[in-house]
C-alpha cells in the first residue's frame, strides 16, 4: 500500500477517534478562569447573529460616511456590500482619521518565534499537533541570540510568539523570554495562548506591554468544526483572553479574526464590536486590530478560505479606521509588499519587517524548526524603513519613555 494512502487512512481514523472524545466546546475546561461578572462575549456573538449586511443601502452608508462620529450601525454600514462603490471615500476619510490622531508615523516590529510545539488540533493551521513538522524551542541562550540579532536591525519593539503548548513553552518560560526581551527593546508584546488573568499580571511583570489573541471566527459554530482538540477549542475562553488580560494589568490588547474562516463581514464586524465594547468597558486600554488573511501552510493544501480579495480587504481596514479611529492597525507580512505600502498611512500605523514565522532564523543561517505559515513580504528591516520613507512618512522604532 502506497505511503500516501497510509497517511490518510491513518488521518481519517484519528479524525474519527477524535470525534468520539470531542469536548464540549462552549464549556471551559479545569484551571480556565470564568468572567462571572462580564457580558462582553454575550454582547458580541448577539451583535453578529443580528448582523445582516445585506439590508444596508448606499443612503445607509453615505449617512456613515458624512458623520463626524460614528457607532455600531455606522460600522456596519461601512462593512457591507452597499460600501463598495464608496471605497475611495473611505480611505481619503480613513487616512485623514490616521493622519489626525497618528501623524504621518508608521510604526515597526517583528514577530519573533521561540517554540512551534502546540497541543492544538487546528486544521488550518502549521503547527497543528498532527502536522509533520520540525518541532524546536529555543532555550533562554538561544532566545538572547535571536533578540540581539534582531536588535541590531534597528528595530525596538518585538513580539514574541509561540505555538500553544503550555507543556512546552509554560507560563514561566514565556516570562523569562520577556525578561530577555527588556535587555534590548523598549515594547514586547506577546502573542501566544490565552491565559488567566493572574498569569498575565505575572507576564507584564516580567515586562510584557500587550498581547494579541486572534479569535479566528467568532462564529461558535463554525469555531467547533475547526478546533478539533486542545485547549484552544474553548471558544468563550478564548475569547474573553483580552478582558482577562486588562484584568491583569496589560496595557493593550490587540484584535484579529482570521479573515478567510468564515463570512469575513461578520467576523470583522463581531472583531470590531469586541474591540469597541471593551474600549468602553476598559477606557485607558491602548486598543489594536490586526487583519490577517488565511495563508497557506505546510502539509495542507485542502484549505479552501472564503475568499477575501485585497479590495474587501481594504474595506474592513478602512471600517475600522472609521469606526475606532485612535485604534492601532497593523498590516501583516501576509500580504505583499505593494499592498503593504498602499495601506500605510491610510488606515494601517503599524508594519512588521524582518519577518520570519520560523524557530531560530534570526542569528542562524538555517531554522531550527518549520514555519507556521507562507509569508508575502520577505524584506528586511532597511527595504521597510525605505518604503515608508518614499511614501512621504516617517518610520518609528519606538514612542514609550520609560522613567
Amino acid at each position: 500500500m502506497p505511503k500516501e494512502m497510509n497517511e490518510s487512512i491513518l488521518n481519517e481514523e484519528i479524525l474519527k477517534d477524535m470525534k468520539k472524545e470531542r469536548i464540549n466546546h462552549m464549556e471551559y475546561m479545569e484551571g480556565m478562569e470564568v468572567l462571572e461578572d462580564s457580558t462582553v462575549m454575550d454582547q458580541v456573538i448577539s451583535a453578529m447573529k443580528e448582523y445582516d449586511y445585506e439590508r444596508y443601502t448606499e443612503a445607509d452608508v453615505r449617512r456613515a460616511l458624512d458623520k463626524e462620529d460614528r457607532g455600531p450601525e455606522d460600522f456596519a454600514a461601512l462593512l457591507s456590500p452597499a460600501a463598495d462603490p464608496f471605497l475611495e471615500e473611505m480611505a481619503e476619510k480613513s487616512m485623514l482619521e490616521t493622519r489626525k490622531h497618528f501623524g504621518n508615523s508608521v510604526y515597526l516590529f517583528t514577530p519573533l518565534y521561540i517554540s512551534n510545539y502546540c497541543e492544538n488540533y487546528c486544521i488550518y493551521c502549521g503547527f497543528n499537533c498532527h502536522n509533520k513538522i520540525r518541532r524546536a524551542k529555543l532555550d533562554a541562550e538561544g532566545i538572547e541570540k535571536e533578540m540581539a540579532a534582531i536588535a541590531k536591525s534597528g528595530l525596538e519593539e518585538i513580539l514574541i510568539l509561540t505555538g500553544e503548548s503550555r507543556h512546552m513553552s509554560d507560563v514561566k518560560y514565556i516570562g523569562e523570554a520577556c525578561k530577555i526581551a527588556r535587555k534590548y527593546f523598549k515594547m514586547v508584546g506577546l502573542e501566544v495562548y490565552p491565559m488567566n488573568s493572574d498569569e498575565y499580571a505575572y507576564l507584564h511583570d516580567c515586562g510584557a506591554d500587550y498581547i494579541t489573541v486572534f479569535q479566528e471566527t467568532y462564529n461558535s459554530d463554525k469555531y467547533e468544526t475547526l478546533h478539533l482538540s486542545g485547549h484552544k477549542r474553548i471558544f468563550p475562553y478564548r475569547v474573553n483572553a483580552q478582558e482577562r488580560a486588562l484584568k491583569g494589568g496589560m496595557r493593550g490588547v490587540a484584535f484579529a479574526a482570521l479573515l478567510g474562516l468564515d463570512d469575513f463581514r461578520k467576523d470583522a464586524f463581531a472583531t470590531g464590536m469586541h474591540a469597541y465594547l471593551l474600549q468602553r468597558k476598559y477606557p485607558h486600554a491602548e486598543i489594536s486590530f490586526s487583519c490577517p488573511r488565511l495563508r497557506p501552510i505546510v502539509n495542507n493544501d485542502k484549505i479552501n478560505p472564503m475568499d477575501v480579495h485585497e479590495r474587501q480587504l481594504l474595506q474592513v481596514m478602512t471600517a475600522y479606521r472609521l469606526f475606532m479611529p485612535f485604534a492601532g492597525l497593523t498590516i501583516s507580512t501576509r500580504e505583499r509588499a505593494e499592498f503593504r505600502d498602499h495601506v500605510i498611512g491610510l488606515a494601517a500605523t503599524k508594519i512588521s519587517a524582518g519577518v520570519s514565522t520560523g524557530i531560530g532564523s534570526h542569528s542562524e543561517e538555517e531554522e531550527k524548526g518549520d514555519d507556521q505559515f507562507e509569508i508575502a513580504d520577505t524584506r528586511n528591516v532597511d527595504e521597510v524603513v525605505a518604503a515608508i520613507k518614499n511614501r512621504g512618512l516617517q518610520p518609528v522604532m519606538n514612542d514609550y519613555v520609560f522613567v
